[in-house]
Protein backbone atom coordinates (compact mmCIF):
# COMPACT_ATOMS: atom_id res chain seq x y z
CA UNK A 1 0.00 0.00 0.00
CA UNK A 2 3.19 2.39 0.91
CA UNK A 3 4.38 1.58 -2.31
CA UNK A 4 1.32 2.52 -4.30
CA UNK A 5 0.74 5.63 -2.31
CA UNK A 6 4.67 6.83 -3.12
CA UNK A 7 3.97 5.91 -6.87
CA UNK A 8 0.74 7.85 -7.10
CA UNK A 9 2.54 11.38 -5.09
CA UNK A 10 5.58 11.08 -7.64
CA UNK A 11 3.28 10.72 -10.40
CA UNK A 12 0.69 13.73 -9.15
CA UNK A 13 3.87 15.76 -8.40
CA UNK A 14 5.28 15.37 -12.07
CA UNK A 15 2.13 16.36 -13.09
CA UNK A 16 2.26 19.57 -10.71
CA UNK A 17 5.57 20.72 -11.92
CA UNK A 18 4.81 20.21 -15.58
CA UNK A 19 1.97 22.62 -15.69
CA UNK A 20 3.61 24.41 -13.23
CA UNK A 21 6.90 24.97 -16.17
CA UNK A 22 3.67 25.02 -18.90
CA UNK A 23 1.57 27.91 -17.40
CA UNK A 24 5.03 30.01 -16.52
CA UNK A 25 6.16 29.70 -19.78
CA UNK A 26 3.68 30.43 -21.16
CA UNK A 27 3.40 34.26 -19.47
CA UNK A 28 6.97 34.09 -19.16
CA UNK A 29 6.86 37.00 -21.62
CA UNK A 30 3.79 39.56 -20.32
CA UNK A 31 5.66 38.86 -16.15
CA UNK A 32 8.98 40.15 -17.15
CA UNK A 33 7.43 43.11 -19.98
CA UNK A 34 4.93 44.00 -17.23
CA UNK A 35 7.58 44.13 -14.74
CA UNK A 36 9.37 46.86 -15.87
CA UNK A 37 7.12 49.96 -14.84
CA UNK A 38 5.78 50.13 -11.44
CA UNK A 39 2.34 51.45 -12.83
CA UNK A 40 2.20 48.25 -14.64
CA UNK A 41 2.34 46.63 -10.94
CA UNK A 42 -1.20 45.95 -10.86
CA UNK A 43 -1.22 43.81 -14.10
CA UNK A 44 1.22 41.94 -12.71
CA UNK A 45 -0.41 40.88 -9.76
CA UNK A 46 -4.07 40.60 -11.91
CA UNK A 47 -1.53 38.12 -13.90
CA UNK A 48 -0.29 36.26 -11.49
CA UNK A 49 -3.69 35.67 -9.88
CA UNK A 50 -4.55 33.66 -13.19
CA UNK A 51 -1.67 31.68 -13.32
CA UNK A 52 -1.62 30.32 -9.77
CA UNK A 53 -5.15 29.58 -10.69
CA UNK A 54 -4.38 27.79 -13.50
CA UNK A 55 -1.57 25.77 -12.07
CA UNK A 56 -4.14 25.42 -9.33
CA UNK A 57 -6.72 23.98 -11.69
CA UNK A 58 -4.84 22.09 -13.87
CA UNK A 59 -3.03 20.29 -10.53
CA UNK A 60 -6.81 19.06 -9.43
CA UNK A 61 -6.26 21.60 -6.09
CA UNK A 62 -9.52 23.77 -5.78
CA UNK A 63 -9.38 26.41 -3.15
CA UNK A 64 -12.84 27.13 -0.73
CA UNK A 65 -12.79 30.63 0.10
CA UNK A 66 -14.43 31.14 3.73
CA UNK A 67 -14.92 34.56 4.80
CA UNK A 68 -15.39 35.54 7.74
CA UNK A 69 -16.05 39.22 6.89
CA UNK A 70 -17.50 40.98 3.99
CA UNK A 71 -14.63 40.77 0.87
CA UNK A 72 -16.02 43.55 -0.47
CA UNK A 73 -15.15 45.66 2.38
CA UNK A 74 -11.18 44.33 2.88
CA UNK A 75 -9.52 47.63 3.93
CA UNK A 76 -7.45 49.09 1.72
CA UNK A 77 -4.18 49.60 2.37
CA UNK A 78 -3.95 46.31 4.97
CA UNK A 79 -1.01 43.57 6.38
CA UNK A 80 -2.74 40.25 5.28
CA UNK A 81 -1.18 37.27 7.58
CA UNK A 82 -1.19 33.57 6.74
CA UNK A 83 0.16 30.85 8.37
CA UNK A 84 3.16 28.76 6.24
CA UNK A 85 3.34 25.53 5.75
CA UNK A 86 3.36 24.88 2.15
CA UNK A 87 4.76 26.17 -0.95
CA UNK A 88 1.19 25.84 -2.10
CA UNK A 89 0.33 28.95 0.22
CA UNK A 90 2.04 31.10 -2.23
CA UNK A 91 -0.06 29.98 -4.71
CA UNK A 92 -3.32 30.23 -2.77
CA UNK A 93 -2.65 33.74 -1.67
CA UNK A 94 -2.59 34.88 -4.58
CA UNK A 95 -6.04 33.36 -5.65
CA UNK A 96 -7.41 34.41 -1.86
CA UNK A 97 -6.95 38.37 -1.82
CA UNK A 98 -8.63 40.26 -5.14
CA UNK A 99 -6.78 43.50 -4.81
CA UNK A 100 -3.39 44.60 -5.58
CA UNK A 101 -0.86 43.19 -2.82
CA UNK A 102 3.03 42.75 -2.60
CA UNK A 103 4.51 39.86 -0.50
CA UNK A 104 7.30 40.08 1.74
CA UNK A 105 9.26 36.92 0.98
CA UNK A 106 12.94 35.46 2.27
CA UNK A 107 16.16 36.39 0.54
CA UNK A 108 16.31 32.69 -0.63
CA UNK A 109 13.74 32.74 -3.41
CA UNK A 110 15.89 34.78 -5.57
CA UNK A 111 17.54 31.16 -6.16
CA UNK A 112 13.82 29.26 -6.88
CA UNK A 113 13.15 29.17 -10.97
CA UNK A 114 9.87 30.43 -12.01
CA UNK A 115 8.93 30.85 -8.32
CA UNK A 116 11.59 34.23 -7.73
CA UNK A 117 9.54 36.05 -10.59
CA UNK A 118 6.75 36.50 -8.67
CA UNK A 119 9.18 38.23 -6.47
CA UNK A 120 11.15 40.09 -8.73
CA UNK A 121 10.89 44.17 -8.61
CA UNK A 122 7.62 44.51 -7.36
CA UNK A 123 7.93 42.25 -4.28
CA UNK A 124 10.46 42.52 -1.19
CA UNK A 125 12.46 39.79 -0.08
CA UNK A 126 14.51 40.02 3.10
CA UNK A 127 17.44 38.26 4.59
CA UNK A 128 15.91 37.39 8.24
CA UNK A 129 19.70 36.95 9.19
CA UNK A 130 20.77 40.29 9.07
CA UNK A 131 19.54 43.51 10.51
CA UNK A 132 20.50 45.59 8.00
CA UNK A 133 18.85 43.69 5.32
CA UNK A 134 15.67 43.81 7.63
CA UNK A 135 15.50 47.07 8.34
CA UNK A 136 15.82 47.79 4.21
CA UNK A 137 13.11 45.55 3.82
CA UNK A 138 11.13 47.39 6.54
CA UNK A 139 11.38 50.77 5.42
CA UNK A 140 10.60 49.67 1.75
CA UNK A 141 7.26 47.82 3.05
CA UNK A 142 6.42 50.87 5.00
CA UNK A 143 6.83 53.05 2.03
CA UNK A 144 4.25 50.84 -0.16
CA UNK A 145 1.94 51.27 2.77
CA UNK A 146 1.96 54.94 2.78
CA UNK A 147 1.48 54.71 -0.87
CA UNK A 148 -1.73 52.72 -0.85
CA UNK A 149 -0.20 49.02 -1.42
CA UNK A 150 -1.37 46.45 0.88
CA UNK A 151 1.23 43.80 1.89
CA UNK A 152 1.10 39.78 2.53
CA UNK A 153 3.73 38.42 5.24
CA UNK A 154 3.81 34.63 6.80
CA UNK A 155 5.10 35.97 10.26
CA UNK A 156 6.65 32.48 11.03
CA UNK A 157 9.16 33.41 8.34
CA UNK A 158 9.14 29.83 7.33
CA UNK A 159 7.60 26.63 6.77
CA UNK A 160 6.65 24.37 9.46
CA UNK A 161 6.32 20.73 9.59
CA UNK A 162 3.57 18.56 9.07
CA UNK A 163 1.20 21.35 9.52
CA UNK A 164 2.86 22.99 12.28
CA UNK A 165 2.06 26.87 13.85
CA UNK A 166 5.12 28.09 14.63
CA UNK A 167 6.13 31.06 16.88
CA UNK A 168 5.37 34.61 14.88
CA UNK A 169 8.12 37.50 14.28
CA UNK A 170 7.16 40.67 14.94
CA UNK A 171 7.72 42.57 11.36
CA UNK A 172 3.42 42.44 10.70
CA UNK A 173 2.75 43.19 13.83
CA UNK A 174 5.25 46.28 13.93
CA UNK A 175 4.60 47.54 10.76
CA UNK A 176 0.91 47.37 11.43
CA UNK A 177 1.32 49.86 14.85
CA UNK A 178 4.07 52.08 13.28
CA UNK A 179 1.60 52.62 10.29
CA UNK A 180 -1.77 51.85 12.27
CA UNK A 181 -2.96 49.91 9.29
CA UNK A 182 -5.29 47.03 9.92
CA UNK A 183 -4.53 43.30 10.46
CA UNK A 184 -6.49 40.78 8.37
CA UNK A 185 -5.62 36.90 9.69
CA UNK A 186 -6.02 34.37 6.68
CA UNK A 187 -5.53 30.61 7.71
CA UNK A 188 -4.73 27.66 5.49
CA UNK A 189 -6.49 24.14 6.41
CA UNK A 190 -5.06 21.80 4.22
CA UNK A 191 -2.40 23.09 1.98
CA UNK A 192 0.64 20.85 3.59
CA UNK A 193 -1.44 17.75 3.17
CA UNK A 194 -1.66 18.60 -0.98
CA UNK A 195 1.70 19.56 -1.14
CA UNK A 196 3.56 18.32 1.73
CA UNK A 197 7.29 20.13 2.14
CA UNK A 198 10.43 18.34 1.75
CA UNK A 199 12.13 16.52 -0.54
CA UNK A 200 10.51 14.75 -3.54
CA UNK A 201 10.67 11.30 -2.59
CA UNK A 202 10.63 11.94 1.03
CA UNK A 203 7.56 14.05 0.66
CA UNK A 204 3.92 13.34 -0.47
CA UNK A 205 1.52 15.38 -2.32
CA UNK A 206 -1.69 14.65 -4.10
CA UNK A 207 -5.53 16.57 -5.61
CA UNK A 208 -8.24 17.78 -3.54
CA UNK A 209 -9.88 20.43 -2.05
CA UNK A 210 -8.19 22.97 0.50
CA UNK A 211 -9.47 25.53 2.64
CA UNK A 212 -8.71 29.63 3.31
CA UNK A 213 -10.37 31.16 6.40
CA UNK A 214 -10.18 35.11 6.01
CA UNK A 215 -10.77 36.91 8.84
CA UNK A 216 -12.26 40.23 9.89
CA UNK A 217 -9.46 42.88 10.19
CA UNK A 218 -7.85 43.42 13.20
CA UNK A 219 -8.10 47.91 14.16
CA UNK A 220 -4.72 48.92 15.22
CA UNK A 221 -5.42 52.42 15.42
CA UNK A 222 -4.13 53.97 18.81
CA UNK A 223 -1.72 50.85 19.32
CA UNK A 224 1.61 51.54 20.49
CA UNK A 225 4.92 49.61 20.24
CA UNK A 226 3.88 48.89 24.20
CA UNK A 227 1.31 46.31 22.37
CA UNK A 228 3.35 45.13 20.10
CA UNK A 229 3.57 42.14 22.17
CA UNK A 230 0.05 41.67 22.89
CA UNK A 231 -1.33 42.45 19.05
CA UNK A 232 0.73 39.54 17.91
CA UNK A 233 -0.23 37.23 20.52
CA UNK A 234 -3.81 37.80 19.71
CA UNK A 235 -3.83 37.23 16.40
CA UNK A 236 -1.69 33.88 17.14
CA UNK A 237 -4.52 32.83 19.07
CA UNK A 238 -6.79 33.42 15.92
CA UNK A 239 -4.74 31.17 13.92
CA UNK A 240 -4.73 28.37 16.80
CA UNK A 241 -8.07 28.70 17.18
CA UNK A 242 -8.91 28.50 13.66
CA UNK A 243 -6.67 25.18 13.27
CA UNK A 244 -8.23 23.70 16.24
CA UNK A 245 -11.91 24.34 14.58
CA UNK A 246 -11.23 23.58 11.09
CA UNK A 247 -8.44 21.02 10.61
CA UNK A 248 -8.11 18.68 14.39
CA UNK A 249 -5.07 17.15 13.13
CA UNK A 250 -2.75 19.99 12.60
CA UNK A 251 0.39 20.26 15.07
CA UNK A 252 0.21 23.67 17.44
CA UNK A 253 3.01 25.00 19.49
CA UNK A 254 2.28 27.86 21.88
CA UNK A 255 3.85 31.56 21.05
Amino acid sequence: MEFFRRLFTSIWKIWFFVWFLIIMLIFLSPFLILLTKKKWYPLVYKTETIVCFLIMLMSGIFLKKIFLTDKKKLPKPAIYVANHTSYLDILASYVVIPNYTIFMGKAELRKVPFINLFFRGMNVLVNRKSKMDSHRAFIEIGTRLDEGTSVYIFPEGTIGENGELLKFKNGAFKLAIAKQIPIVPIIYTNNWRLLQNGGFLKSFGRPGITEAIIHPPIITKGMTDENLVALRQQVYHIFEDTIIKYDTNRITKKN
